[in-house]
């Protein structure tokens, strides 16, 4: 017999310096090196929010050094909303929210990419509200049962 790739788990199929052209293009920044300073803040911030299979599943699918920026810290005890995970980014960059906000779509549409829609619907259901939006995706709620009156 001879080895198959595992199902539903692509192969790499951008390199680091392929993800940073493509941030430093969706962002619009100067350099190269702009853009990596925002993939390793935004990366390191996700992997404080990211747990379990998901953490481990989207280091598989990142390069190598995008991986090592996501598993470097541990994860937080408490997870964040969306807008708190983008102003505790601005608060440790010493950026403004609005900032915070651009640097993180301009690195998670690559990184929404990178993981396909199955990992990525499990990510969202793994977070809190307002991280579907920083992925370039729509927020959907789910529905609420009418209590009877």
């Amino acid at each position: 017999m001879y080895d198959q790739p595992h199902s539903g788990r692509p192969a790499i199929v951008m390199s680091f310096d392929q993800m940073l052209e493509r941030v430093r293009h969706e962002g619009a920044y100067p350099t190269r090196e702009r853009a990596e300073e925002v993939v390793r803040a935004v990366l390191t911030a996700l992997g404080r929010q990211i747990t379990g299979d998901e953490r481990v599943d989207l280091a598989h699918r990142l390069p190598i050094e995008a991986a090592r920026a996501l598993t470097a810290p541990a994860p937080d005890g408490e997870q964040l909303t969306g807008w708190d995970f983008v102003k505790d980014l601005a608060a440790r960059a010493g950026g403004t929210p609005a900032t915070a906000r651009w640097d993180t779509g301009a690195v998670l549409a690559a990184v929404a990419s990178l993981a396909g829609p199955d990992l990525l619907a499990r990510i969202l259901r793994r977070l809190p509200d307002g991280y579907a939006l920083l992925f370039g995706q729509a927020q959907l709620r789910q529905p609420h049962s009418r209590l009877a009156a």
